[in-house]
């Protein structure tokens, strides 16, 4: 995880079978949401809203794709957190 003054980002890899498809980006979309600031998910320099599934699923991202998550405030740390947990699970796939 790297820690700027007001930025932070994890990178995570996608691992599970289906990769990251309607279902698990409306789970990633659900706690984006509760941010007090922007979620974003990278991937090959393209960014998304990680808080709208249209956004994540235009990202293509298939098991093994390697991503950036990022939020703008370190007041969202758990939702990084939280986030972070759901890829490393295989979103309970």
């Amino acid at each position: 995880m790297t820690n700027s003054a007001k930025k932070l980002s994890k990178d995570l890899l996608i691992i599970n079978e289906l990769g990251l498809h309607a279902r698990s980006a409306a789970l990633i979309a659900k706690l984006a949401q509760n941010a007090r600031s922007k979620v974003w998910i990278i991937k090959d320099g393209e960014k998304a809203d990680a808080a709208s599934i249209i956004d994540i699923l235009s990202l293509s991202c298939p098991k093994d794709t390697r991503i950036k998550l990022t939020i703008d405030n370190y007041v969202d740390i758990n939702i990084l957190e939280d986030i972070s947990n759901l890829v490393e699970e295989g979103f309970g796939e």
